[in-house]
């Protein structure tokens, strides 16, 4: 609440910080005021810290008694960021846009202040330079010197900067601030600083404000208790019993780990303070009275997983029977269901377990519910459904479930895709796990494939943003992971995304995006390839069905290889939207469409037809790379060959290259300035491409190999 109320306040003096003081309609003194009240008792989160440096560093209209208040009462609830140093910094010296040189004192002496808390304190020693720079400033000298003292090391003490502060103390008739710094560099250099130049009066930099350091230790205090107390897992080192400090922390619903029938040659979990005890005395520990406490205790997690018991497990499910019954006869609360399944929650994402209870609760649960509520919990825990027939899950529970949550689209479609991501990731772990692939795991695998791929297009239509396509271009990249498993591609087929989701990537207006679909074609390729290169044969009794070469039918096939073609085609052969060659499909455009944006293409340039719109020189994502590329290899040639007369203005073509070679400038061939192209988008982090022309032309593997590196991880955006 603290923490609202100072946003509001603060935008209020954002807002008044853009107006002259005639043309405001609030009181901005009062408004400072109440800021500097409530940042004295609460602190100011880093969000909120970052604003109000923006405020006072930037010339606006607030008058400087305010702007010194809000110095003043700078209480950081964190530790402060490097961004937020930079911003003090930068707002240090002489000009029309810098802070005036009270608020800069007052700035520094704000540093001084904070360096204990800084997040990063070696950002003041790479700024330095800068700061030692400002020491002919009067009016900051003070602040600024007892700064420097607390950052300078030896790296820092040079002759250079010892004669500045020698010659400025003379100057100044031995400052006390600069020679209490002159102090400093003797520490490190007591042979080059004679004792004359640091006799007198100087600065014993001590700190300007001991109570506002003492607010601020308690404020810091303050806010990580609070964290702490809002934080639902238990402590960190997992190796000790959750013991909440007061009733506010406890989970209502689930019951704290309590032995109380413990022996003389047993040992109870509340003894265990470390991972040391944990091991020595683990064959000793006495099970607590209620074992449902598992579901909130790390320790006790640890416990049943290293001695399973099943009548343990019983009287876990036992429990949660009782209280799933009472849900759904009306008896309990959604407070309550609410409470316990986000405990659940912890349970399942620390154990990668769902008990097969909870399974049967949400078949039942989800036909009634009407999706209000804490989705995300529901999704969380349904990322670890065992590998089970895909069908039968989406029939009793994804269905119902996707039933519930369809009034709150698309928010809820962008959960259910991390839900079936998750899930993906699960399952493919627990096949790697597996000693023997089940009978059922393609199939499995491609129904879930399957049913995401309408998933994925109804988000593109209903929530079309870059994080939409980030998320769904996760779940495509969790299936290469199983495609590409050593142990897996020899089991599970290959499921394509549909054309219009890999058409509306690879026209996507993010070269991120664009990268990981391509690399995603590429591992499908691969896989394809070696699958149809397999000889089939029969496999044992009770062992899945090996992916070869009657896996993909032709249909298939063709039009994978169609994508293959027509990216081919685009990016690289400058015949977009071509549908003569083999497979090629056009993009799946019509003639009709093709023809009418040739015509158009026509009108506006005829020097450039459509199927040259999306090549590596005029492409909307990579027509900025190619030509910077092309501007380093001119920066290269004239460092080693000396100058050239003429540079490229681009876009690049094959044309252009010959032209400009003939009018001395630099020399480069069609075929090496694209290749040099790819290897500078793999060098940046943006492989697909590469990767999958490389794959796809054999004549350019061929030039590629042994001149581009690809790694092996896609790109994230």
């Amino acid at each position: 609440m603290a923490d609202d109320s100072i946003d509001g306040l603060i935008e209020d003096m954002v807002n008044a910080a853009k107006l002259p003081a005639k043309a405001r309609a609030i009181n901005i003194k009062s408004t400072v005021a109440s800021f500097s009240t409530l940042a004295y008792e609460e602190g100011i989160v880093p969000a909120a810290l970052d604003r109000l440096i923006d405020l006072v560093t930037i010339p606006n209209y607030l008058d400087q008694a305010s702007l010194a208040s809000v110095v003043r009462n700078l209480y950081p609830a964190e530790r402060v960021s490097p961004n937020v140093v930079l911003h003090v910094v930068s707002a240090l010296g002489h000009g029309a846009l810098k802070a005036p040189l009270s608020l800069q004192a007052a700035l520094l002496k704000w540093l001084v202040m904070v360096y204990h808390v800084l997040e990063t304190p070696a950002v003041l020693a790479q700024a330095y330079s800068v700061l030692f720079n400002l020491l002919d400033t009067a009016a900051i000298r003070p602040q600024l010197a007892h700064l420097l003292a607390l950052i300078t090391r030896r790296k820092h003490v040079r002759p250079f900067r010892i004669q500045a502060l020698l010659n400025l103390s003379r100057q100044t008739g031995n400052d006390p601030p600069l020679v209490g710094l002159l102090r400093v560099f003797k520490d490190y250099y007591p042979e080059i600083i004679v004792g004359e130049a640091v006799r007198g009066k100087a600065s014993a930099f001590k700190h300007p404000d001991v109570l506002w350091r003492s607010r601020l230790a308690e404020i810091q205090d303050a806010h990580r208790q609070r964290v702490a107390e809002q934080r639902p897992t238990g402590p960190q080192s997992g190796f000790r019993v959750n013991r909440p400090v007061n009733r506010a922390q406890r989970n209502k619903a689930v019951p704290i780990v309590l032995t109380s029938h413990a022996t003389e040659d047993s040992v109870t979990l509340e003894e265990v303070e470390d991972v040391s005890s944990f091991v020595a005395k683990m064959d000793k520990l006495e099970l607590p009275n209620q074992l449902v406490a598992v579901l909130a205790d790390p320790l006790l997690q640890k416990l049943l997983i290293l001695r399973p018991n099943p009548e343990s497990y019983q009287r876990i499910s036992n429990w949660l029977s009782a209280v799933f019954q009472e849900v759904m006869a009306g008896d309990a609360d959604e407070a309550t269901l609410w409470e316990v399944l986000e405990v659940v929650r912890e349970f399942v994402v620390q154990t990668k377990t769902i008990p097969p209870l909870l399974l049967s609760f949400f078949s039942q649960f989800f036909n009634i519910w009407g999706g209000e509520g804490k989705r995300d919990v529901c999704f969380d825990i349904l990322g670890f459904t065992p590998f089970h027939d895909f069908g039968e899950l989406h029939r009793l529970i994804f269905q119902p479930l996707e039933a519930a949550v369809q009034y709150f689209a698309p928010g809820s479609q962008q959960g259910l895709l991390q839900m079936y991501t998750n899930l993906l990731r699960q399952w493919t772990a627990i096949l790697q796990a597996s000693d023997s692939i089940p009978e059922h795991a393609s199939a499995t695998i491609a129904s879930l494939v399957l049913h995401t791929n309408t998933l994925a297009l109804t988000l593109l239509q209903t929530s079309p943003s870059v994080t939409t396509d980030a998320s769904i271009l996760d779940f495509y990249e969790q299936t290469t992971r199983v495609i590409t498993d050593a142990k897996l591609k020899r089991y599970v087929r290959i499921e394509l995304p549909p054309s219009p989701l890999i058409y509306t990537f690879l026209f996507n207006n993010s070269l991120a995006t664009v990268s990981r679909i391509c690399f995603i074609l590429a591992c499908y390729k691969r896989g394809i390839e070696t699958a149809v290169a397999t000889r089939p044969r029969a496999p044992a009794a009770d062992a899945a069905p090996r992916i070869d070469s009657h896996t993909y039918d032709r249909p298939f096939v063709n039009l994978f290889n169609g994508y293959i073609m027509d990216v081919c085609n685009l990016f690289w052969r400058n015949r977009g939207f071509n549908d003569t060659d083999t497979n090629a499909q056009a993009c799946t455009l019509s003639p009709a469409t093709v023809n009418a944006l040739a015509a158009y293409a026509v009108s506006v340039d005829r020097a450039l037809p459509l199927t040259s719109f999306f090549s590596l020189s005029h492409s909307p994502v990579l027509c900025y790379q190619s030509i910077e590329r092309v501007r380093d290899l001119e920066d290269d040639a004239m460092e080693h060959d000396g100058e050239i007369r003429v540079r490229h203005g681009g876009p690049v073509t094959q044309s252009t290259l010959t032209r400009l070679a003939n009018a001395g400038g630099m020399k480069l061939s069609w075929q090496d300035y694209r290749i040099e192209v790819l290897k500078n988008l793999a060098d940046n982090g943006f492989p697909g491409i590469a990767e999958l022309l490389k794959n796809a032309m054999t004549v350019l593997k061929r030039s590629i190999d042994g001149r581009l590196s690809i790694q092996g991880t896609p790109m994230q955006p």
